[in-house]
């Protein structure tokens, strides 16, 4: 099968470009911006008539958009997830023979919903932000495309390559930072909401299953578990070895003393009444679909996703 990679150069894209490559079953062609791309094109600033041509030439089956933008200014954002979309779905119709597209969408285009319960691909989007706008605008172009497509809506990835500007990422350098200085504080955002994490080698074999399928429509990508962002920390500050505290944005959180909870802990501890200063406090995932029609379901734990993002970060010259 002849598969066409968009954005192989992101946090997803790469893990995505990296077990796709090991299938021997398909034909793998990256385009993008960068000079490691099979062929050079700006999604966000080219046309869609120029990417046609290149769809004809390379005749694929599949087109996987793994591209886009987290940070930015608005205008960037909208240009990255959405104008950039439009281009793809444009050119795909365009095409001789229009491929399959699978478009990689994003929890935050659900935006606030009702705590304690899974999120199904029913509920009505309300995304907070431009970055869930852009990216709802995005899934929405290519679900009303016409074009044969999947959306995998992923919700909070971790794992090795964790962007420096993520929440791990973050913290994993604050970490090494404290240690090599011998300091005995980290400082980080409110810890308090509840998230989806999903591996960031789960979500490539996601997007490995959904090329490979017939499955069209938004399908929710993540553990089908809510952890409290704080415990997950908590994984990775054991990983680490760091004996000191975290400091919250609101209080500071005295780790040595505090259990796991339900990540393994010998109890759970009550949560305290506080403001959130999250703007979604809460993200799980409904996945059943993803079960259903994907034969798929995550299989990394969060401590060995995190273990291996602390691993990563400590290797690092």
């Amino acid at each position: 099968m002849r598969v066409l990679l968009l954005g192989a150069d992101g946090y997803i894209g790469r893990r995505v470009a990296d077990r796709l490559l090991l299938d021997q079953d398909l034909q793998v062609t990256v385009l993008g911006r960068r000079d490691s791309a099979d062929i050079r094109f700006d999604l966000s600033a080219g046309s869609p008539g120029a990417l046609a041509r290149f769809l004809d030439a390379v005749a694929p089956q599949v087109v996987i958009n793994c591209a886009g933008a987290t940070y930015g200014t608005s205008r960037a954002l909208i240009r990255a997830n959405a104008l950039a979309v439009a281009t793809v779905c444009e050119a795909i119709r365009r095409s001789r023979q229009p491929a399959r597209l699978v478009h990689v969408g994003s929890a935050a285009e659900y935006g606030p919903v009702q705590p304690g319960a899974p999120i199904s691909e029913t509920v009505e989007p309300r995304p907070v932000g431009p970055y869930g706008v852009s990216k709802l605008t995005g899934t929405e172009l290519v679900t009303s495309s016409g074009l044969d497509a999947a959306v995998l809506r992923v919700f909070d990835v971790v794992g090795p390559g964790a962007p420096a500007a993520s929440l791990f990422g973050r913290l994993a350098e604050g970490l090494r930072r404290a240690l090599e200085q011998q300091e005995n504080q980290v400082r980080m955002p409110d810890l308090s909401a509840f998230r989806d994490f999903v591996d960031v080698r789960d979500v490539a074999l996601a997007v490995r299953a959904a090329a490979v399928s017939a499955a069209t429509g938004v399908i929710n990508i993540g553990s089908g578990h809510a952890v409290r962002s704080r415990d997950a920390a908590y994984l990775l500050v054991r990983a680490s070895g760091f004996e000191g505290t975290l400091a919250e944005e609101t209080r500071t959180v005295l780790l040595p003393a505090q259990p796991v909870g339900d990540l393994g802990g010998s109890e759970r501890v009550p949560a305290e009444p506080r403001p959130l200063a999250e703007p979604v406090p809460w993200r799980q995932a409904d996945v059943r679909t993803a079960r259903e029609r994907l034969g798929w379901r995550a299989c990394t734990p969060l401590e060995e996703s995190l273990g291996d993002v602390w691993l990563e970060t400590a290797c690092r010259v």
